[in-house]
């Protein structure tokens, strides 16, 4: 098949979880033999217009960018909508609302099959203005009328696209990216004036729905003795809000910012950490916190439902959304039950290890894509059996 994809920054993956999703799913679509094109921003590749590069045997078309919030990520999806449809794609696959509203493009030759994947609610997010906020939802809308096919990564979308749209989905998870080999000796740690263990590890971006703010809070009372605070993370077209936060802590020394990190350093810290948390008000399926908890890291999370389906079940601790009193408590109570929380950790990784798998998520994907294009779907017909998407 040959396949393009649209609404992914670019590749490599700098920060971004869509970014990350897609460096997992497509090279190994590849490897099984198909073609895929994926449309990126110029500002991101810090590639010429047009000019093409392979990321492990995906070829990255960069596209013209606009330097202006809100605007970049709508001009490059509509671009690369307009370059798929002229290409006459098998599959056309776009990551994301926003980009989604370009989803009726692809479908002006009947043998392009549009799918969405919805990562997330984007149109909740804190950093968009109101005209922002209404072309994602528009996306949305666009998306469950014209894509073929319509992924959710949580089981909380899924339940939202039925009860607003009456929408089947096929629900197809993230997965958590494989660490490679750090330093045994923890150096970078150590000059960061940290010990193993013996510190609290926010991993995401510092935006204002997931809720850095509240966990500084929250950390500045109990005020653990012998703990600190890493915050590791980007800016995302929020840098009012990370001054603020960033002002908030300036004079104290158990707080940590490490800015992003990737590679060698990023799994340093994050198998040093003794907790992880993620005090989200809006998620799609974490990826942070699947790393985590395949790392074998204690999870303390607010209690919205993405995050109540992964550790649910004695695999981490929830703590009530938005609520500071419920966050310290639950903080306080983590930090003096070691044990228990070992357990806990011990029975996320199974978990994770069982049920969030790429091989299975790209098994997934091909299997839909298939379905789909018509390709897999004619002989399960002829055995009776009944297909759960939408003919063209």
């Amino acid at each position: 098949m040959k396949i393009a994809v649209i609404g992914a920054k670019g590749l490599p993956p700098k920060q971004g979880g869509i970014e990350h999703y897609c460096a997992e799913l497509y090279p190994r679509i590849v490897a099984q033999g198909h073609s895929v094109d994926l449309f990126a921003r110029s500002s991101y590749t810090q590639g010429s217009w047009l000019e093409n590069y392979n990321y492990e045997g995906v070829r990255v078309i960069s596209l013209p960018s606009v330097d202006f919030r809100g605007v970049d990520a709508f001009a490059t999806s509509a671009l690369g909508a307009i370059a798929a449809t002229g290409n006459k794609y098998d599959i056309v696959h776009f990551h994301a609302l926003g980009p989604s509203l370009f989803t009726f493009l692809p479908r002006v030759y009947n043998s392009t099959k549009v799918i969405v994947t919805c990562h997330g609610l984007d149109w909740q997010r804190a950093k968009w203005g109101n005209f922002s906020t209404h072309l994602i939802q528009m996306g949305e809308k666009t998306a469950v009328r014209f894509a073929h096919g319509l992924v959710v990564v949580s089981e909380a979308l899924q339940t939202y696209f039925l009860q607003t749209y009456s929408r089947e989905t096929a629900y197809i998870p993230n997965a958590p990216a494989s660490y490679g080999e750090s330093d045994p000796n923890f150096t970078y740690g150590t000059q960061l004036g940290l010990r193993q263990g013996r510190y609290i590890i926010f991993l995401g971006r510092l935006v204002p729905e997931k809720r850095p703010d509240l966990l500084i809070d929250a950390f500045c009372a109990l005020k653990p003795s012998g703990w600190k605070l890493v915050l590791t993370g980007g800016v995302s077209d929020t840098k009012s809000f990370t001054s603020n936060l960033l002002e908030k802590v300036a004079n104290n020394r158990d707080i940590v910012f490490t800015d992003e990190l990737r590679g060698t350093r990023l799994w340093e810290i994050v198998r040093g950490a003794g907790l992880f948390v993620l005090p989200s008000n809006l998620e799609g399926l974490p990826l942070s916190m699947l790393e985590a908890m395949q790392e074998g890291i204690p999870i303390l999370a607010s209690d919205i439902p993405p995050h109540q389906q992964l550790i649910n079940g004695e695999r981490g601790i929830l703590f009530e959304s938005e609520n500071l009193d419920s966050c310290i408590n639950s903080l306080h109570w983590a930090i003096h039950h070691p044990q228990q929380l070992a357990v806990m950790a011990n029975n996320a990784q199974r978990y994770v290890q069982m049920n969030y798998n790429w091989n299975r998520i790209t098994a997934d994907n091909l299997k839909l894509y298939g379905d789909i294009s018509g390709i897999a779907s004619k002989s399960r017909i002829q055995k009776g059996e009944e297909l759960s998407i939408i003919e063209s």
